[in-house]
């Protein structure tokens, strides 16, 4: 046997008949406060600093990663080199 019960209610409606708290004046204000340290963080700092900060090495890593990635894809592609043969050296 199986029974199906669907309740439609709201979430703030749901807190209260399972005796949660209502946390969202707390949310709301946490949220406000980061939302106001982040302004003031970004209003004092200039773009490229940021982007410095985010991407130390990336661009430079990016392009070292693409140019290893090509170096792969031509040297799997490409038939191998034939190696030159060694000549025996003369003592003398």
């Amino acid at each position: 046997m199986k029974i199906t019960i669907d309740i439609e209610c709201t979430p703030h409606e749901a807190r209260s008949f399972f005796g949660l708290p209502n946390v969202e004046p707390m949310q709301d204000a946490l949220v406000a406060q980061m939302q106001e340290r982040l302004s003031r963080y970004l209003d004092a700092s200039d773009p490229e600093a940021l982007m410095r900060l985010w991407l130390p090495e990336g661009v430079k890593g990016f392009g070292q990663m693409q140019e290893q990635f090509w170096r792969q894809f031509f040297s799997s592609v490409a038939p191998p080199e034939p190696s030159p043969a060694k000549k025996p050296e003369k003592k003398g």
